[in-house]
C-alpha cells in the first residue's frame, strides 16, 4: 500500500496504524505541506513508522494546475502543455526544458525528503475529452508526449527522485473525470495501439507506473484497467512491455464501485502490485489494509528494485539549472 495522512504531522492513531500495517510507501498533498522544516519532520515521522527505511514518499508535482508544493517553498512551474508548445517550435529546446524543469522538481523535493514524483503524464488527449488531463499533457500526439515524458523522467532521476509514469495505458480519451465517474473508451484496439499506448511503450523500462481507472471496452468491457486482469496482462505487461511496479490510481476515486475494501481487493486480484489510497481517512485506510496482503513474489521484487534505485544524484548546481530553465521559459 501507499497511504496518505490527514494533516501536518502524524496523529498517534496514524503512527500506530502504520507501524501495524507497514505500508510500502506514503503520499503527501497540499494539506500536509506548510513549510520546509514541518515537511521534513512529517516525512521523517512516516519513515520512522516503517522501521526507518528510505520508504518511497510520493507527490504530484507536475507544474501548472497540479503542483502540490507552491510558493514560497517552490516556485510556480508551467504546465506540460506550455513545455509541449516549446517542443513544437524547437524540438531540442522543448526537450531541454522538460529535463530542466524535472531536474528542478528534484531539487525542490529531495531537500524535503520526498523521493518520488508522479510524473510524467503520458496521456494523449483527444478532442472532446474531459479536461481532467487537458493542459497537463505535453501534447496531442504520441511522439511529442513520449519524447517529452522521456526527458522529464530523465531529469527527475538525475536529481535522485524516481518518476511514476501515468495513467497507464492512457487516460487521454476519457470523456469523464475518473475522480467523479468511470470513463468508458470505445476506441478500437488498433487505434489505441497507434495513438494512446506508444508513450508508455517508449518508457516501458521505467520502474513505476500508475494505472488508469478507465474502461477500454474493446479490450475488457467489464472492468477498468486498474482492476482488469486482461488489460494488465495483455496490454500493460504484454504489448506495452512494462514490467515495473504497477500502482493503482487513488482507490477512493468515484470511478470505482463497491466498498473501499472491495476496490482494493479488486486491484490486487487484477494484477496490480500496490494500492494507492490518498485522503488519509483512517476508517478507509483500515478497510483497504484489511484486503491488501504484504508484497510477495514479483510485486516484492519490483518494489525492491525501486528502493535499490534511490540515492544516485548527479551533483549539478541548482542555480545554474534554474537560470537556464528561466531563460528557456521566457521564450515559451
Amino acid at each position: 500500500m501507499i497511504l496518505g495522512c490527514s494533516g501536518l504531522a502524524l496523529t498517534a492513531d496514524e503512527k500506530a496504524f502504520y507501524r501495524d500495517e507497514q505500508p510500502w510507501g506514503f503520499i503527501v498533498f497540499a494539506r500536509n505541506l506548510k513549510e520546509p522544516a514541518q515537511i521534513c519532520d512529517l516525512v521523517a515521522e512516516m519513515r520512522d513508522t516503517v522501521g526507518g527505511r528510505n520508504a518511497p514518499v510520493l507527490i504530484d508535482q507536475e507544474g501548472g494546475r497540479v503542483q502540490r508544493i507552491r510558493e514560497p517553498i517552490a516556485p510556480r512551474y508551467p504546465s506540460g502543455a506550455v513545455l509541449g508548445e516549446l517542443y513544437r517550435r524547437d524540438r531540442d529546446l522543448g526537450l531541454r526544458a522538460a529535463w530542466l524543469m524535472s531536474r528542478l522538481h528534484a531539487f525542490d523535493l529531495l531537500r524535503l525528503g520526498i523521493n518520488v514524483d508522479c510524473l510524467p503524464v503520458l496521456d494523449v488527449p483527444v478532442e472532446g475529452a474531459s479536461n481532467v488531463i487537458g493542459d497537463r499533457a505535453y501534447g496531442n500526439d504520441p511522439e511529442t508526449v513520449g519524447a517529452m515524458g522521456e526527458a522529464a523522467a530523465a531529469g527527475l532521476k538525475s536529481g535522485g527522485v524516481l518518476p511514476v509514469m501515468k495513467h497507464i495505458p492512457g487516460h487521454g480519451r476519457g470523456m469523464a473525470d475518473s475522480h467523479h465517474e468511470l470513463p468508458v473508451v470505445t476506441t478500437p484496439v488498433a487505434e489505441l495501439q497507434s495513438h494512446d499506448f506508444p508513450p508508455f511503450r517508449r518508457l516501458r523500462n521505467e520502474l513505476m507506473a500508475m494505472s488508469a481507472h478507465v474502461v477500454y471496452s474493446a479490450i475488457d468491457p467489464d472492468y477498468p484497467a486498474s482492476t482488469s486482469r486482461k488489460v494488465i496482462d495483455e496490454i500493460i505487461r504484454g504489448s506495452i512491455g512494462f514490467d515495473g511496479l504497477l500502482m493503482s490510481d487513488d482507490v477512493s476515486m468515484n470511478a470505482l464501485k463497491g466498498s473501499l475494501g472491495e476496490r482494493a481487493a479488486a486491484i490486487v486480484a487484477g494484477g496490480g502490485d500496490v494500492v494507492l489510497h490518498c485522503n488519509g481517512v483512517m476508517d478507509e485506510m483500515r478497510a483497504v489494509a484489511a484486503e491488501v496482503p504484504l508484497l510477495t513474489g514479483k510485486a516484492r521484487a519490483r518494489a525492491d528494485a525501486v528502493e535499490a534505485a534511490f540515492g544516485a544524484v548527479d551533483g549539478l548546481q541548482e542555480i545554474a539549472i534554474r537560470d537556464e530553465f528561466d531563460g528557456l521559459r521566457a521564450t515559451a
